[in-house]
């Protein structure tokens, strides 16, 4: 048994039973994908796919039992690894966040700046993707270090800590009816939002299922004109007129904001929590703790270790 073999299985599932795929990724020729799978298969003395001919088409029983275990020995291969380099290099190496936009955006310039300034040795990489890419970033072992506000707690294979609170505000231009309505210091409403076309985040981004179950609770129909993934979009269609902007809170800044009218809707709508994840079990090194703290200084590295301590699936507050 070997390495080369339990990466060839892992990658099979990963890339959809398709061996050329797999033969690419692990930079070998598909005859020998094939061969150190059923090497392996030989050696245990079951068969860990389902077959259509030559071809990879599933997963047998016993294969689904034992890709666990294929993933925890790989997964721990890297640990060592990673633990050596901690060593050798103290203070050097390569750092990867994935985050959405509006953490890489508002959230994270503050830590990245501070924490470059503290560990020039360590290159910074910084992914941007949907919450379900944040996480499957984090899966894969791509990302050192995740950050959203969607998703990432539905996953039992990381750790989610959470990070920070946060609420909605709507924006629209110093002309619109609201903003006189918020000027004159009367109070919106959702029936009164209701009303205009309504230019918001994608399902699945920043707060949108807190939107969303808001207006479901009291029976309304937003109409929503445009989706956007990022506050930035959704403030340029705002000012040219389209409609209503509801953005998270933290997008919006007066100065750079100057045509747009903010107004709070934390009464409308609940509040959000930020979350910071990393994969269990992964060994971190001591500066993928430093820019946790960075980020979120309740995080500290005994805090951080106490929950990925902690049993999947059990909820950790701080």
């Amino acid at each position: 048994m070997n390495f080369q073999q339990l990466r060839s299985v892992r990658e099979a599932v990963r890339q959809g039973f398709n061996l050329t795929v797999v033969a690419e990724v692990l930079h070998t020729s598909q005859p020998g994908v094939s061969r150190q799978i059923r090497e392996l298969e030989d050696e245990l003395g079951i068969e860990l796919f389902e077959r259509a001919g030559k071809r990879l088409t599933g997963l047998t029983p016993p294969g689904a039992t034992v890709l666990p275990i294929v993933e925890r020995l790989l997964q721990e291969a890297e640990n060592l690894r990673r633990a050596g380099r901690e060593y050798a290099q103290q203070d050097r190496g390569t750092l990867t966040i994935a985050a959405t936009h509006s953490q890489a955006r508002y959230a994270l310039p503050t830590a990245v700046r501070d924490f470059c300034a503290a560990h020039p040795g360590v290159e910074l990489r910084l992914q941007q993707g949907s919450p379900k890419n944040v996480a499957e970033l984090l899966l894969t072992g791509e990302a050192d270090i995740g950050v959203a506000t969607e998703a990432l707690a539905e996953y039992p294979e990381l750790v989610a800590l959470p990070c920070y609170q946060w609420t909605h505000v709507v924006i629209v231009p110093h002309t619109h009816p609201l903003a006189q309505d918020h000027r004159e210091g009367r109070s919106l409403t959702l029936g009164r939002l209701a009303a205009f076309p309504i230019i918001t985040y994608e399902g699945g981004y920043t707060g949108r299922s807190q939107i969303d179950g808001a207006f479901k609770r009291q029976n309304l129909a937003p109409n929503i004109v445009l989706a956007a993934m990022d506050a930035d979009v959704i403030k340029t269609y705002v000012e040219l007129g389209m409609g209503v902007g509801i953005i998270a809170a933290i997008a919006h800044d007066e100065q750079r904001d100057p045509q747009l009218t903010a107004i709070d809707a934390r009464h409308l709508f609940a509040s959000n929590m930020t979350r910071l994840a990393v994969r269990r079990g992964a060994f971190l090194r001591s500066y993928v703790y430093e820019f946790i703290r960075t980020f979120a200084s309740p995080l500290t590295r005994e805090v951080v270790m106490q929950a990925m301590a902690s049993s999947p699936g059990s909820s950790f507050e701080i």
